[in-house]
This record gives structure tokens, C-alpha cells and sequence, in this order.
């Protein structure tokens, strides 16, 4: 009698992979899908709020009040001497707020940031805060100030006996200028002072040990590192003057007249809603070509 000593093995069974196929699949399917159900949301929300009123606003402007579809309301509005007067005060003031801001902005993130003085951190601490503060906040300030019942023209027909005080620069596009640089220039000095906390002082240490005054120091050492901030900074400053309204709104500058007054003054006063929907359509084009351009020198620059 023999005995049978080969190990008894239990029957192996291989997994069904064609059933674990539909499963597989429907998991991928449900990861494939999560990224359209998380976008689809912020997307309605955007297209609602956002590309539809642009959508109307855009057909507007091609549906003049005698009826049907036409480019009759751009003729109309390009060749008028108001819109292109509005064109070329929108863009000089722009340009002019946007250099003023750069020149002012990198002077005084020079001072906080390199000339020790007391209460440093908490100037660059209000400019954080300052970026929150609305536009015509400022600009009644300066009316405060320099309008014709402010406080300077006080000061001045109460020493002199005048009837009327020499401060009256406000209501022109001199006094517009001056409400958007003093708004604008934080946008500026915020990047700069953070690339400037991030530059390393060893450098400016040993430019000093070797004989360099400060003039040459900030000309080679502190410029090259200035230059994208104030590329990013000065970039998104031209966008934001091209599109500012409050300010030119509340100094009174009745003469100054910028493509978002324009707007308002077709839709508001005018009742001619086609000129001012053109009129809007030619600002969002501007707006998104140097927004563009903006974004191309952040990137760029790294801010």
C-alpha cells in the first residue's frame, strides 16, 4: 500500500479581467468627469454675469435706433470730433498717470525700503491698506484740499482778504492727473518694495566698501532689480487710469472728457444707447490688449 505524499494544492483561480474592465472604466469615466462638474459652476456663473451683458452690449452696438443690424452706430460714433477728443484724453492722461506714478512710486519705495527711519514697516503696512481704499475716497480728499471752498483757498482769502483763493486746478485735466497719480502710485510701490526686500544687501554692502555713492548704487544695483516690478506695476497702472471713472466723476473736470464719461454721457444724458454701447466695446477692447500685455510682463518678469 502507497502512500501518496504530493502536497495537496487548492485550485487556483485567475481574476476575470474583462470583469473588472467596466468597473475600471466607470472610475475612470467619474475622474475624467470631475474636473467638468468643479469648472461648470464658476463657468455658468461667469457666462451669465459676465459674458452675456458684454454679449448684449455688443449687439447693441450694431442695432441702431432706426432697426435692423448695422455698422452705421461706428461710423457714426468714430467719425464724431467728441470720441476721438475722448480717445486722446483717455490715452494722454493715461500714459501721463502711468509715468507720474512710476517716477513718484520708485522714489518713495526707495526711501522705505533703504533709508532707515521711524515707522518704516508701518508706511509699508498702509500701502497694503491703501490698495483697498476706493478711487473717489481720494479724490473728495483733494477737495478737501484744493477745491475752490477747501482748506488751502481758506487759508489763502482768510490771510489776503481775496474774495476768491488761486487754487482752482482741480476741475482741470491737471487736477485729474493729480487724483490718479496720488490713487495709483501704491500700485506701484507694492511690487517694488517686494522685490526690493529681495535683494541682497551684501550687494549694496560691498558696492559701499568699494567707494560707490548712492546715486551709482541705486543706478547699478537697485535699477536692474526695479525694472520688472515697475514693468508689472506700470502695466497694470495704464490699465486701471484707461478705465477710471470715479475720478474724472467726482473732481468736476467738466472739460475732461475720457471714454468712460463718454459712455455715461451718450447713455445717461444723451439717451443713445448704440453710441455708448460702441463707444464701451472700443474701452474693453483697449482694456483686454493691455491686459494682455500686462500679463506678458508679469510673466516675464516673474511678479
Amino acid at each position: 500500500m502507497t502512500t501518496d505524499l504530493t502536497p495537496c494544492t487548492a485550485p487556483t483561480t485567475t481574476p476575470d479581467v474583462h470583469a473588472a474592465r467596466p468597473g475600471a472604466r466607470r472610475g475612470r469615466r467619474l475622474r475624467g468627469a470631475a474636473p467638468l462638474l468643479w469648472a461648470a459652476p464658476p463657468v455658468a456663473l461667469l457666462a451669465v454675469f459676465f459674458l452675456y451683458p458684454l454679449a448684449l452690449v455688443v449687439r447693441q452696438s450694431v442695432q441702431p435706433d432706426t432697426g435692423g443690424v448695422s455698422l452705421k452706430p461706428y461710423a457714426d460714433v468714430f467719425a464724431s470730433p467728441a470720441f476721438r477728443e475722448a480717445l486722446w484724453t483717455t490715452v494722454w492722461l493715461a500714459l501721463a498717470s502711468t509715468a507720474g506714478c512710476l517716477v513718484l512710486g520708485f522714489l518713495l519705495a526707495l526711501v522705505i525700503a533703504f533709508v532707515p527711519f521711524p515707522g518704516a514697516r508701518a508706511v509699508a503696512r498702509f500701502i497694503d491698506v491703501f490698495l483697498s481704499f476706493p478711487s473717489f475716497l481720494i479724490t473728495l480728499a483733494l477737495l478737501f484740499v484744493y477745491g475752490r471752498t477747501g482748506l488751502a483757498n481758506g487759508l489763502w482769502t482768510g490771510a489776503t482778504g481775496a474774495p476768491d483763493g488761486p487754487f482752482a486746478f482741480l476741475t482741470t485735466p491737471w487736477g485729474v492727473l493729480l487724483a490718479e497719480v496720488t490713487y495709483f502710485t501704491p500700485f506701484v510701490m507694492r511690487p517694488l518694495l517686494a522685490a526690493f526686500a529681495q535683494l541682497d544687501t551684501a550687494q549694496l554692502e560691498a558696492a559701499g566698501s568699494l567707494g560707490a555713492r548712492a546715486p551709482r548704487i541705486v543706478r547699478q544695483v537697485i535699477w536692474p532689480e526695479a525694472l520688472p516690478a515697475l514693468a508689472a506695476g506700470g502695466s497694470l497702472v495704464l490699465v486701471l487710469c484707461l478705465n477710471e471713472f470715479g475720478i474724472v466723476l467726482f473732481t468736476g473736470a467738466k472739460g475732461v472728457t475720457t471714454l468712460p464719461m463718454l459712455v455715461y454721457g451718450k447713455a445717461i444724458l444723451e439717451s443713445d444707447y448704440p453710441g455708448a454701447c460702441v463707444v464701451a466695446v472700443v474701452n474693453v477692447l483697449i482694456s483686454v490688449g493691455l491686459y494682455g500685455l500686462y500679463r506678458v510682463v508679469s510673466r516675464r518678469a516673474g511678479a
